[in-house]
């Protein structure tokens, strides 16, 4: 609940301060995919989940299975064979999603090295999101942070320009070289 902050130009008059009420111990989680193949439009996956913290009620934040349950999803929508990058986030790393990698042809997992969190796309989205809707907002409550979460997330996953920006941003290239499997072995 905790507004990000953005700078805008403005008449030279003392600051204007906002009061918001403490932090909470609320909380919005947010696991998401960019999504792309050569020849078609970039895509947007995304799961948020609000957690609301409570001792003895279990874990907070998302948990292997969760992003488990993600990379399904989308391997369901966009019905091809999924390469995910990670970053080095632990619950990427559990032996159980390694296990899950391991029994499944369509899912191969990479992971970034730990010092290179700027080759990760994912990383421009949660920018455009803090600098576009999220910036120099003050909300009013879990609801008001809720629609504008999910109406800025929605927002770029309908511009897929904005998602191959994202790629851009890392550098990365896409790169479409077709296996072929060779039955002489």
């Amino acid at each position: 609940m905790t507004p990000p902050r953005a700078r805008t130009w403005g008449r030279r008059v003392p600051t204007p301060v906002v009061r918001v009420r403490g932090r909470s111990w609320r909380r919005w989680s947010i696991a998401a995919m960019c999504c792309y193949r050569p020849g078609e439009a970039s895509r947007l996956i995304y799961r948020p989940r609000r957690d609301r913290k409570h001792k003895g009620k279990g874990r907070g934040s998302f948990a292997w299975s969760d992003y488990r349950d993600l990379v399904v999803r989308a391997h369901i929508q966009l019905q091809a064979p999924i390469v995910v990058i990670w970053d080095n986030l632990n619950t990427h790393r559990v032996a159980g999603m390694r296990d899950y990698a391991a029994a499944h042809d369509w899912l191969t997992i990479i992971q970034l090295p730990s010092y290179e969190p700027d080759l990760n796309p994912v990383e421009g989205v949660w920018s455009l999101l803090r600098r576009g809707p999220m910036a120099n907002t003050a909300f009013t409550d879990d609801d008001h942070l809720e629609r504008t979460l999910r109406r800025g997330l929605r927002h770029i996953q309908l511009r897929a320009d904005l998602i191959d920006s994202c790629l851009a941003g890392t550098g990365l290239k896409l790169t479409h070289q077709p296996t072929t499997i060779r039955r002489d072995q």
